[in-house]
């Protein structure tokens, strides 16, 4: 037990410690070339703190396990949106630009929404035996994918009017801080699911429960720690990218290549689950468009971690 705790204290301080190289670096070479911290966070960023719930979910698939595989994904999708969005306009509000609420924030509810639609086909339509993520919408998702990441390069284009009198370092050292940062988060995240996961299993919790809490937050640490991070210096479009890019590579890429390796069961999801789902991004989408002007503000933060709080509850009453 205190070997595991040590290793929750050491990936804590790896996920710090890399939140922080990773936002300075992603930052700088946003504005060295020319390219804004949106697209930034929902590439670089967003690829880079999206690695934990790759391994696990590709682990998952290669293993057969689809609870695994599905649970990580949902969880985590959950967590980035209602906890860690919710936790980092506590600390600032997180802006929103007109493209943001146009598009990007519409491709990940669709995103969200195709995702339900594909694998709850049973249960919505009636058709087939089971619920099922088949290889062909496997590939259908990363068709998707590649189409939304070729978009967000071609438009994103041109420096963010807040992050022009930022300091900036050299490219070599930007690079260099990006990818010590994301090491820092990879690693750190994968000594803190182990160790929690460990723990959990002498609990003799399902698979399905240590997915979607402990693997859904242990692999979205990078994702909190780089938004908190974010938030603190202010780049409200780097932590907003970071998430919204991470729901995007979780669904469209991590579950479209985790299909085709196995077709995903969604047979432990409930309705529940995916409500909450939903929800958040629901959440995102109205706030978007109400409140002070086109932000995230605290309230509605406070909003969102309520509702991820009721979501925990019910889970927890479950077990």
């Amino acid at each position: 037990m205190i070997v595991q705790i040590l290793l929750l204290i050491a990936g804590l301080a790896l996920i710090v410690f890399g939140a922080d190289w990773l936002v300075d670096g992603s930052s700088s070479l946003a504005r060295r070339a020319g390219i804004s911290e949106f697209v930034i966070g929902l590439t670089i960023v967003g690829f880079g703190t999206s690695c934990p719930e790759l391994v696990v979910s590709l682990t998952g698939a290669i293993q057969g396990n689809s609870d695994i595989s599905v649970g990580n994904v949902l969880g985590s999708n959950i967590v980035n949106t209602l906890l860690i969005l919710g936790v980092t306009s506590l600390f600032y509000p997180v802006t929103m630009t007109r493209s943001n609420c146009k598009i990007d924030i519409p491709v990940c509810f669709g995103a969200t929404l195709l995702f339900v639609l594909m694998g709850m086909n049973s249960s919505i339509f009636g058709s087939g035996d089971s619920d099922v993520l088949s290889r062909v919408e496997g590939i259908i998702l990363l068709v998707v994918f590649a189409l939304y990441l070729f978009y967000c390069f071609k438009a994103g284009k041109g420096i963010d009017e807040d992050s022009s009198s930022q300091k900036t370092v050299r490219v070599p050292i930007a690079l260099l801080l990006i990818a010590a940062g994301l090491a820092g988060l990879i690693f750190g995240g994968r000594l803190f699911v182990d160790s929690a996961v460990s723990i959990a299993r002498m609990t003799g919790v399902s698979d399905k429960f240590i997915a979607v809490t402990i693997l859904a937050i242990g692999t979205s640490l990078p994702e909190l720690a780089t938004c908190i991070v974010a938030a603190i210096k202010r780049r409200g479009q780097l932590a907003l990218g970071n998430i919204l890019g991470s729901n995007v590579f979780n669904i469209l890429l991590i579950l479209g290549t985790s299909a085709i390796v196995t077709p995903l069961s969604l047979s432990s999801v409930t309705a529940v689950d995916i409500a909450a789902l939903l929800m958040s991004t629901v959440l995102i989408t109205l706030f978007a468009h109400t409140g002070k002007g086109q932000r995230l503000d605290r309230i509605e933060g406070i909003i969102l971690l309520l509702s991820y709080a009721s979501y925990m509850y019910w889970l927890i009453v479950k077990l």
